[in-house]
């Protein structure tokens, strides 16, 4: 069942080449229309693997609102639009890197950054490919950019503009940017934390970088863990804002450990936390002084937290980690609430519905697997992926053509692995089909009546992980589309209102526009597809309600 990892059709190929080159389509469909290759983002620079070798590059898209009056003396003038912001950077002065800098950060204290200075033990610099800047002390900065790490580099580029090339390029000289959050409603000071491969953290505004292309990080603050006799060398695999906890944020690592940081807090104070004399075991400590950051530590899992995720509304916070398990926890209570495993294997990722009542979680089984949070257990299984899966994202923005009244109960979700593949899955919750054994067979048949007849219903006590139940006795899901969207192993993929994108671990970055409104009632059974057949056992809808809506799912995958 598992892959191998990066062994996917046309991994090794050059991350730079595009669509057309690599033989790969330039859209694909879906029922409600043809997603379309828009334009693709691509690392400015030459990378440097200088730092433990290749990493996995990751991606986030940061909403950044108007500024507000109180970050500036003068009027901020919005650029009529996000192609005239990308012009405007690429034309901004010359070099003038060595000039030292000198601006006011959110926590409190002021960090002057000059063209040699290194911040913390981190060492930042910037590339200088796109020229420097006077500074544009009107520059306003919002719109909507994207966020990505490739080898020692940060990059951020304008997600509405065209042009190939980052707007910014944030180099690290001692240590290897792996993971990155952004905050859209921090409501001053530092909305973007970024993980390095060296363990530490680093905070700064998003705003800030935007109004000086071409130099060093402004104002950037590193927070130093400290627990050295507990934590030496855990790299940090993931970082999340606390949602409705302005200024909180947690960081995980790869030796089991998650640390809570309050941004408001000087970063580099002394802290030490007892050891951990259990390493399979949850516990959290709290820092002895009041002053000190990080101000907690949850030691989660043995082996490495892969990535975390926040409900959307900050009360729960799940895991998952090289042990294979899901784990979910409240995070006010500091309490675990249930766990599950894997089928095979690490988790590699998960994430929340908008709704908080379910968590999509992938991993080294090359499966998808859907939890909820009412049942506290695995409600569905999805298979399709060839290798592992190492993002897992819901659609929030698509809305099902519910002719029935039953669009509430239905969800879009999308999964990308190192198989180069997007799947994109419809969960229909009211029609979704449980297995049955008959009584005087061994394969698994179909229950036309209740969805729980004959499943397990008893909801596992707080606190306990559960063992993975047998896969016949879990409803099992088939993608509605899979397509190879790139030559290389995919690492994420984030879903916006007007769009999908996708990244694959080399940094290349495909922005799929939505389909236009005037395609949703153009279908046809075109030979630009093929179609496998789907057996019973994979489809998810009943087949007396199989019919109109396009949520529905379809008696065959859409293979692109």
């Amino acid at each position: 069942m598992a892959g191998a990892p990066g062994l996917g059709p046309g991994a090794g190929a050059g991350a730079g080449g595009g669509g057309a080159a690599a033989g790969l389509k330039t859209y694909f469909k879906t029922p409600e229309g043809r997603y379309k290759l828009q334009y693709e983002k691509t690392p400015s620079a030459v990378l440097h693997y200088s730092h433990g070798g290749k990493t996995v590059s990751q991606l986030t898209v940061a909403y950044l609102k108007e500024k507000p009056a109180s970050q500036g003396s003068q009027p901020s003038t919005p650029s009529s639009s996000s192609g005239m912001r990308s012009a405007a950077a690429r034309l901004l002065g010359t070099g003038n890197g060595s000039k030292a800098l000198s601006f006011g950060g959110g926590n409190g204290a002021n960090r002057a950054v000059a063209g040699s200075s290194r911040i913390g033990g981190g060492g930042l610099g910037t590339s200088t490919g796109l020229g420097g800047s006077q500074g544009a002390t009107n520059y306003d900065g919002k719109g909507t950019y994207i966020v990505f790490n490739a080898a020692d580099t940060l990059f951020i580029s304008d997600l509405n503009s065209q042009e190939k090339d980052p707007l910014k390029s944030i180099h690290f000289s001692n240590s290897n940017p792996l993971c990155h959050a952004f905050d859209p409603e921090a409501k001053e000071g530092h909305d973007l934390i970024i993980g390095m491969g060296s363990g530490d953290v680093y905070s700064m505004s998003l705003r800030q970088q935007l109004q000086d292309p071409g130099r060093k990080p402004v104002a950037a603050l590193h927070y130093n863990k400290g627990d050295k006799d507990v934590s030496p060398n855990g790299r940090c695999t993931s970082v999340a804002w606390v949602p409705e906890r302005e200024g909180i944020f947690v960081v995980s690592h790869s030796d089991g450990n998650l640390y809570v940081y309050d941004k408001n807090k000087d970063g580099n104070t002394d802290c030490t936390f007892p050891a951990v004399k259990d390493q399979s075991q949850f516990m959290v400590a709290h820092a002895k002084s009041s002053k000190s950051n990080p101000v907690a530590r949850w030691h989660i899992c043995q082996g490495s937290i892969n990535a975390i995720s926040f409900s959307p509304d900050g009360a729960y916070l799940a895991t998952v980690g090289r042990d294979g398990y899901l784990r979910v926890f409240d995070f006010s209570k500091e309490q675990l609430i249930f766990g599950g495993r894997s089928y095979y294997g690490a988790l590699l990722c998960c994430t929340w519905s908008s709704n908080g009542k379910y968590l999509l979680t992938g991993g080294e089984d090359d499966l998808v697997q859907v939890w909820g949070m009412d049942d506290r257990k695995i409600v569905a299984w999805g298979e399709g992926h060839n290798s592992w899966v190492s993002g897992v994202a819901f659609d929030s923005y698509w809305s099902p053509p519910s002719s029935d009244g039953n669009g509430e109960n239905v969800y879009r979700f999308g999964s990308v692995g190192q198989d180069t593949q997007l799947l994109l899955w419809d969960l229909a919750l009211d029609e979704i089909v449980v297995p049955l054994r008959h009584p005087s067979s061994a394969s698994p048949t179909f229950s036309s009546g209740s969805p729980s007849a004959h499943w397990d219903n008893a909801c596992p006590p707080t606190g306990v992980l559960q063992p993975s139940p047998r896969m016949r006795d879990v409803p099992k899901l088939s993608p509605l589309v899979a397509h190879r969207v790139h030559a290389d192993p995919l690492s994420g993929l984030v879903f916006t209102n007007e769009s999908i994108l996708t990244i694959c671990r080399e940094g290349l970055i495909k922005i799929w526009v939505r389909p236009d409104q005037s395609e949703n009632n153009q279908q046809s059974n075109s030979s630009e597809f093929v179609l496998g057949p789907v057996s019973k056992d994979r489809a998810i809808t009943s087949s007396n309600k199989a019919s109109s809506s396009s949520f529905k799912k379809p008696s065959s995958v859409l293979v692109t």
